[in-house]
């Protein structure tokens, strides 16, 4: 009787890889994957920095709609 590995390992060798990546340039073409890879880079620096850093919610919001109402008045 054999080895086998459990049902619920995911293991991804080389050829997983080559191929998920083929898929995902032919889903997307090669111009728009740098602008995905920033928003998903950007969303990710945004979401550790709200993670790592709690603040008063109530205060922020005052700070930033103060900020728009003094952008669209200049």
């Amino acid at each position: 009787m054999s080895e086998q590995a459990p049902l619920l390992a995911v293991t991804f060798g080389l050829w997983e890889m080559v191929l998920t990546f083929l898929i995902i340039m032919l889903l997307f073409g090669a111009k728009k994957l740098p602008m995905l890879a920033k928003g998903l880079g950007t969303g990710i620096r945004n979401f550790k920095g709200e993670i790592g850093a709690p603040r008063d919610a109530g205060t922020l919001e005052d700070e930033s709609s103060a900020e728009e109402v003094r952008t669209d008045r200049e």
